[in-house]
């Protein structure tokens, strides 16, 4: 808990804004004690109180749900009894419950105009510290029944909000409660907390002229004992879950079928598909013959050979504040010290050194990958500057994080690569054809239709993602690639396995660098090239590794270090012997002696000779910064959304589900409620229905949105940065994919509960209704993406979304209708969405009915006095409700455009 202060210092600083919010809401001057009208406002403000604390509680489903699978593994080793784990979970929430609570109603209590009388101040103290507690209880003991899947806990959670907010006796009155779901109504822990505080309130001396038969206060006293009763209950319940249940099920990597006839077992060098050592010159002369690369695995496309040299190239990044604290007086850190050289096609250059060399950072130089810092220095293509607009065209980046979409295949994940990154003029059947070569050079023609599936969870093993990550590059028949770690994290076998993938990638005559970290014998004699680097960016060694690692060991031998034992890894020794506790005890500057070197000089000389451009060669030049239009990268876009959402049924058939239960569910609560309006009572029993459908299903749909869009937008970044795309229409295609589920999912709802409550059945009523419900969904959905958009991940886009979540709640017209609230946040109701929704809705059933209520007025002069809304407003509803779901999807598509929380 002292760990996630976060969170609890947020909910703390959530509380105190929104008590300062209801304070000056329901402010003591405008609130009066002459009516039972006024009482209804009152009434409001202590069932939002209600709320704001209950609510408070559910991020114990995400917190338990984060810390169940260590429980689990020390239940199963009988570190301790389930209730040892249990208790200390339930007392150490009641200090925090208390000082919640202590906020809301020191704030709140005396503004608003409450019964003056301290004891009343302190019983409802008591009343909300008991629903705080049992709501965690309760949260608590579902987190747990979800046996340990966020998903799933987080659907129970949100039916047993429906049920405690729509049976608790305020969105639905008693007297209105169908027989068949009483016993949801007497068994509501909210109803208790709810009707005890107004009691408390309403048996106060200020109402004593209003409501002079009122009934005796034992209904406080019940309401405490239940609550008492619930949260001992509850804590029982998780202990008991914690006894009995097991998590549901074991999270693994599916290995796919796959033949093992390819030699995969074999780890020596053939293996790697590097039989015998050829030095770097013979194989520049292999690859310079056409004749002979036109014959080789993956070349169906031609592509134009790049040599990449760069030369004295130095990178800085402002200094960290944590260093200037330490006394460093430098303005910048120098990562990269002047380093040069040159990268050649059919060339397979290894970039090594130990770690904080500057490995990584050389390479994201290189490839115009980072996001920020200062770079020196010349780089040329083909001896032509480098331009990262074109460059980005020419060459291909494989991440150390195989970073792809979970549901599509493995040919679908190629499909899309070359479709955005090949040119415009390869027609669809050349496209499926190189496709189908690469997938050959790379092996990956047994895992055709096998889903990518999430890193650790489902789908592919790491050694497929990294064969996987390298084909996507290849299909784009890239000149240059950059891989960055590719054995990292697998066995012998596996990084074998990769490693002749990378090897068929350099002999079709590609200009290849690796950065790798401590390989085997094996993978390090595939390599042709050695790109050495020390601690502080500077380079040691920088040419042909020979056979055996001849010309390096000769090279560092000959420097004064200790000689190779027989048998030992080269690669290993070369890390060890140049070692800063090495350099310091030989006494040697390994960049010195590099620098002082006969192949420094042959090496310099090489980057002067291809860093000019060869007699009749061009620049680089591409007529549009993508290879593809704009609506040619929309379409690619929405076809891989398409699929990613149509197999992802934990979120969209979920989702549909959770609005089908919902819509029977409130169906079958507001059972023709619709077609009575001989009451005030009636009104707002159909108000509260469409007020608590729109808030939950709402709410639901922009929590189950997040999720999705953040494990899209590690993957956007990728290809973005790969130029297969611009921003703008991969971010339509996130919004466009979203239309029919949400339609679907409105239209089944809409027509079900139109029907069940017995609204009017006239065309244009029922066209309303179904017109809100959707947009309304949309701009939830839209706002939950709009959050992931501007923030750096889901967790903290859940935790801001849900504090606007409970300021449209009090703002949406129900809890306090617009005439009523004070002339300084009257504003507010004007901007808040869900108010909007609400008076669409309720104008276009209400606004034009003659029905002559109880009281003496008509349905619709009702509604214009009591909530302001007029039937004649119902199309500026409309325009609003369209106007907030293109604002947030706007909103998302910029903010993916100009915000990129992916530093490097």
């Amino acid at each position: 808990m002292k760990r996630n202060s976060f969170v609890y210092i947020f909910k703390l600083t959530q509380l105190t804004v929104m008590a300062l919010i209801a304070m000056t809401l329901f402010l003591r001057t405008e609130m009066h004690h002459d009516s039972v009208s006024d009482g209804s406002i009152y009434t409001g403000a202590l069932f939002y109180g209600v709320v704001i604390i209950m609510f408070n509680g559910i991020a114990e489903i995400s917190m338990t749900v984060a810390k169940l699978p260590v429980f689990f593994k020390q239940r199963k080793l009988l570190f301790y009894p389930p209730w040892a784990y249990s208790l200390p979970a339930w007392i150490i929430k009641i200090p925090i419950s208390s000082l919640e609570v202590a906020i809301w109603v020191f704030i709140t209590y005396y503004v608003i105009g409450f019964d003056p009388n301290v004891g009343r101040l302190f019983r409802q103290y008591l009343l909300l510290f008991l629903v705080n507690q049992m709501a965690s209880a309760l949260f608590r003991f579902i987190a747990v029944t979800g046996r340990g899947n966020l998903i799933v806990a987080n659907t129970f959670g949100a039916f047993a909000m429906v049920m405690l907010l729509a049976l608790g006796g305020f969105v639905l009155s008693r007297e209105n409660i169908k027989k068949w779901w009483i016993w949801g109504y007497w068994i509501s822990p909210m109803m208790y907390g709810q009707n005890a505080l107004v009691i408390n309130e309403f048996l106060g001396k200020s109402w004593s002229h209003v409501l002079p038969n009122s009934t005796d206060g034992y209904w406080y006293w019940i309401g405490v004992g239940a609550l008492v009763g619930y949260v001992f209950l509850l804590n029982a319940g998780f202990t008991l879950a914690l006894t009995y249940l097991n998590p549901l099920g074991k999270p693994e990597a599916i290995k796919s079928e796959e033949p093992q006839s390819n030699g995969y077992d074999d780890r020596s060098e053939k293996a790697i598909g590097s039989p015998s050592r050829r030095n770097s010159s013979s194989r520049r002369t292999s690859t310079e013959s056409g004749n002979e690369i036109s014959k080789k695995r993956g070349m169906v496309l031609p592509f134009e050979q790049h040599t990449l040299t760069f030369d004295e190239i130095a990178y800085s990044v402002d200094m960290p504040q944590e260093m200037k604290n330490k006394g460093v007086t430098e303005d910048k850190l120098v990562l990269l010290k002047g380093v040069s050289g040159a990268f050649r096609p059919g060339v397979l250059t290894a970039l090594m050194g130990v770690s904080g060399a500057g490995k990584t950072t050389l390479m994201d130089v290189l490839a115009g990958r980072k996001t920020g810092g200062y770079i020196d220095g010349q780089l040329t293509i083909s001896g032509y500057p480098k331009k990262q607009e074109t460059f980005a065209r020419v060459s291909g980046y494989c991440e150390q994080n195989d970073i792809h979409s979970p549901h599509v295949t493995v040919y679908e994940s190629l499909l899309y690569s070359a479709w955005l990154r090949l040119s415009a003029d390869v027609d669809s059947e050349t496209r499926k054809m190189f496709i189908e070569e690469v997938m050959e050079l790379v092996e990956l023609k047994p895992l055709r239709q096998a889903l990518v599936g999430l890193p650790g969870v489902n789908g592919l093993s790491t050694e497929q993602r990294k064969r996987l990550t390298i084909a996507v590059e290849l299909v784009a028949n890239p000149s240059i690639i950059f891989m960055d770690e590719p054995t990292s994290g697998l066995d012998a076998r596996a990084a074998a396995i990769v490693m002749r993938t990378v090897r068929n990638t350099v002999d079709t005559g590609r200009t290849v660098v690796c950065t790798i970290h401590q390989p085997s014998i094996d993978i390090f004699e595939a390599f042709d090239e050695l790109f050495l680097m020390k601690q502080g960016g500077q380079e040691i060694y920088v040419g042909p590794l020979g056979r055996h690692s001849c010309h390096l060991i000769k090279y560092f031998e000959g420097i004064g270090v200790s000689k190779i034992n027989e048998g030992y890894n080269p690669a290993t020794w070369m890390l060890e012997v140049t070692s800063s506790a090495r350099e310091t005890a030989l006494g040697i500057d390994f960049a010195n002696a590099y620098r002082n070197s006969e192949l420094y000089r042959r090496n310099k000389s090489l980057v002067r000779e291809l860093g000019s451009p060869v007699p009749g060669s061009k620049d680089l030049y591409f007529p549009t910064q993508y290879s593809q239009s704009y609506f040619s990268q929309f379409m690619a876009c929405l076809w891989k959304q398409h699929w990613s959402y149509w197999r992802n049924p934990l979120y969209t058939a979920v989702r549909f589900l959770f609005t089908m239960i919902i819509a029977l569910m409130f169906g079958t609560m507001f059972w023709n409620l619709g077609s009575k309006t001989t009451k005030q009572q009636d009104v707002f029993n159909a108000m509260g229905s469409m007020y608590a459908s729109v808030l939950f299903i709402g709410v639901k749909n922009s929590n189950s949105v997040q999720p999705v869009v953040a494990v899209e937008r590690t993957v956007f970044y990728r290809e973005r940065a790969a130029g297969m795309y611009s921003a703008l229409p991969y971010a339509f295609a996130q919004v466009v994919i979203e239309l029919p589920y949400v339609f679907v999912q409105a239209a089944a709802y809409g027509v079900i509960v139109y029907a069940m409550i017995g609204f009017e059945w006239s065309a244009a009523k029922f066209f309303w209704y179904l017109f809100f419900m959707y947009f309304s969904l949309l701009y939830f959905t839209f706002y939950g993406m709009m959050a992931v958009g501007v923030t750096p991940n889901h967790h903290i886009a859940s935790i801001i979304a849900s504090a606007f979540y409970a300021i449209w709640n009090l703002f949406s017209g129900f809890i306090i209708p617009r005439p009523r609230m004070p002339i300084w946040w009257r504003w507010y109701s004007w901007v808040c969405p869900i108010a909007w929704t609400l008076y669409g809705m309720t104008a276009s059933e209400f606004g034009d009915k003659k029905n002559m209520l109880e009281t003496g007025e008509t349905v619709e002069e009702f509604v214009r006095d009591y909530f302001g809304f007029k039937h004649e407003f119902v199309g500026v509803a409309a325009a609003a409700v369209v106007g907030f779901a293109l604002l947030f999807a706007f909103i998302f598509a910029v903010s993916i455009k100009v915000f990129n929380f992916q530093r490097r």
